[in-house]
């Protein structure tokens, strides 16, 4: 081994490199054109489409034989289809059946519909797994239960299982909104603090009143609709670390 580092040929690994940092680069462009999406929210389509533009990329990068505008072409132009494919799929209902597909109803009115079932290739082990995940341990509660496109199991529950709403039991609910965060590790977040129209010294002031001086010592503070301030503290952390050792 140690006679492979010294024969190693450092200029092919300097060409290899810069291709692996071009094709991120390529990459990354690609990504934020085609849109955010979570590896579990991926159709089959989009699936397709991100290996084949992944292996590109692994090819151009650690192939120096191949040409790098050719990788990069063909990553272009298939992240060029995903995106035609995005918007036209937007626009058809059709169009959208056919590449991304529809949702399969696997249970109906409580009862499970087995040609449905062989037909998504979907174990019976492998749903109860996702009914468990769901919050589900009893199939019986369940009423429907439909595959989505991209392979997530969706469930509505029977009528007499579904939880009350405040609505329901005629009560007031509280306001609710999202909280800002305003001290993310150490970190003072002023944008996030002109957001909910306060400024550094209302958050100085706050933090004295419950003890803190610096806010090194603040893993993460946050600010609700109602102007709370809640502090998770570092010493916390520590003293959680140390009972678990």
């Amino acid at each position: 081994m140690i006679s492979d580092v010294i024969n190693t040929n450092w200029y092919e690994v300097g060409i290899v490199a810069c291709r692996a940092l071009i094709s991120l680069g390529v990459l990354f462009l690609i990504t934020k054109i085609i849109g955010k999406k979570q590896v579990s929210e991926l159709s089959l389509f989009d699936y397709v489409i991100s290996i084949s533009i992944g292996n590109f990329a692994a090819e151009i990068s650690m192939n120096i034989d191949v040409q790098l505008m050719n990788g990069i072409i063909a990553v272009l132009i298939f992240g060029f289809i995903a995106m035609v494919i995005s918007i036209l799929t937007m626009k058809s209902i059709l169009l959208r059946r056919i590449v991304i597909g529809s949702p399969t109803i696997l249970i109906e009115n409580g009862k499970f519909v087995y040609k449905n079932l062989k037909r998504v290739k979907i174990d019976i082990n492998d749903f109860l797994e996702s009914a468990r995940i769901k919050g589900y341990f009893d199939i019986s509660n369940i009423k429907y239960a439909l595959m989505e496109a991209n392979g997530q199991i969706s469930f509505l529950p029977k009528e007499e299982y579904v939880p009350a709403t405040p609505k329901d039991l005629n009560l007031k609910p509280s306001k609710q909104g999202l909280c800002a965060n305003v001290i993310i590790d150490g970190k003072f977040m002023p944008k996030n603090l002109e957001k909910i129209k306060k400024d550094e010294d209302w958050l100085r002031k706050q933090l004295k009143v419950k003890g803190y001086k610096s806010y090194e010592e603040i893993l993460l503070a946050t600010v609700d609709i109602d102007e709370k301030l809640c502090i998770f503290n570092k010493r916390d952390i520590n003293t959680i670390e140390n009972v678990l050792e």
